[in-house]
């Protein structure tokens, strides 16, 4: 029933923190002010109020006691300056009117109306800070006015902008403390995602027991990662080194035998030599030795074409919307469209490398006019060595299936991916190659 409330919350660390301390400290203040200030308040104003009607009951009391006017006068007018009253008898009739939000002039006046008989009338409105009280006595109407401070308490101004102040104060504190706690769990996290990128960058352990943990086990994680990349890389180099010896002599002998004789051979060796060089390309693509560099990746497809059109324009320049620079391993990026255009190319016979970018993300879109791949299979296609007949014309290309998983495993190095459409242009296989930016 709360889902609703998800998307107005705040989405980061910092947000739900700095919320979750707010909350409490605001919550806390309308709290005290609105039910301790108000009621304490109300109870002080009751208190005041109460002590003006002695004395307006007693005024009453000595007009109406009065044979006439003029010894009703006679009798309040030596009591208007020890009480601070302002004292009219006879007068015109006094209205009553009172502001909506004056929530003190509803206490005052109901306390007026149960301690006074015959009040006719109580004005908060007419005169600035004055109350008026109209009465209906036996010499005709009175008209009685007195500071307001005399029955409403002063508005606790102090008291409210020290509180305040005070939260203000105590927010900031517990904003600064939060920041320094959170600081090492976005160290920790800039430093996952960076390796996940394949980058590493330095880190060292800080803030409390449990980021320590966290950090701790990233960096045992990190150093086992890069400890068997290293040892993979190494024994990759013995394994090139051991397959390319016997092949080098496997074509020295070749060629010493008749040519009828060695055509079917020589095609076996060079099917065996690049089944060897796309094994070791695919085992070494995440463990590729190039930096990353800030590049732009409209230059990146630019040569990727450039390449492939040095002997036949065959692969048509799209769209290059990608602005300024961005942080990537470029040799890896043109590997990786080199194996994907290089498919296409297999598959297809017309192709087409665009730059497109997104919402957060820059994309590589290769298109091709070859007969596509299903989308059931199109996870499988991903995968190494996959080889789809029933998809893909095996009678175009000698692909042994690592074109697509070199180029994902590049794309995920840099925190992307891989993703598979249908070219709208061309009907064909269209291949993504997302980066985020």
């Amino acid at each position: 029933m709360f889902k609703w409330l998800k998307n107005y919350m705040p989405r980061g660390l910092y947000g739900r923190a700095a919320l979750i301390l707010i909350v409490p400290i605001v919550t806390i203040q309308l709290v005290v002010s609105v039910v301790f200030i108000q009621r304490h308040f109300n109870r002080i104003t009751v208190q005041m109020t109460s002590a003006v009607v002695v004395e307006m009951a007693y005024l009453l009391q000595q007009v109406n006691d009065a044979p006439n006017p003029v010894a009703a006068r006679a009798a309040i007018s030596p009591l208007g300056v020890p009480l601070a009253l302002q004292i009219a008898l006879p007068s015109d009739p006094v209205k009553s009117d009172r502001a909506i939000t004056d929530f003190t002039a509803r206490v005052v006046e109901r306390v007026l109306r149960e301690g006074l008989v015959n009040l006719s009338a109580v004005d908060f409105e007419t005169v600035q800070a004055k109350v008026v009280l109209g009465f209906d006595t036996r010499h005709g109407h009175m008209r009685i006015s007195f500071d307001r401070a005399r029955v409403s308490a002063t508005n606790p101004h102090q008291l409210l902008v020290l509180m305040a102040a005070t939260g203000f104060l105590m927010t900031v504190i517990a904003y600064l403390f939060l920041r320094n706690q959170l600081r090492p769990i976005r160290r920790l996290a800039r430093a996952a995602e960076a390796f996940g990128k394949g980058q590493v960058v330095p880190y060292r352990l800080s803030g409390a027991t449990e980021v320590r943990a966290a950090g701790k086990a990233f960096l045992d994680m990190r150093a086992r990662i890069e400890r068997q990349i290293e040892q993979r890389t190494m024994m990759l180099s013995g394994v090139s080194h051991d397959l390319r010896t016997p092949l080098t002599r496997m074509k020295l002998s070749l060629s010493m035998l008749e040519e009828k004789d060695r055509t079917e051979l020589e095609r076996d060796v060079e099917d065996m030599s690049q089944l060897v060089d796309s094994f070791l390309s695919f085992a070494r693509s995440d463990a590729e030795s190039d930096q990353t560099e800030t590049e732009d990746p409209n230059a990146v497809a630019r040569r990727v074409i450039a390449k492939f059109n040095r002997t036949e324009s065959r692969v048509k320049t799209g769209e290059l919307e990608a602005e300024g620079t961005m942080r990537m391993r470029p040799a890896s990026i043109e590997r990786a469209l080199d194996n994907l255009v290089g498919n296409a190319l297999r598959y297809g016979d017309q192709v087409r490398l665009s730059v497109l970018t997104g919402r957060g993300d820059l994309r590589f879109v290769v298109e091709d006019d070859g007969p596509g791949i299903p989308a059931k299979m199109r996870g499988e296609a991903l995968k190494p060595f996959a080889r789809l007949d029933a998809a893909r014309n095996q009678n175009k290309g000698s692909g042994v299936g690592l074109g697509l998983a070199i180029a994902s495993d590049i794309a995920r190095s840099h925190g992307g991916h891989i993703r598979l459409g249908e070219s709208e242009d061309f009907g064909g296989l269209k291949i993504e190659l997302v980066l985020p930016r």
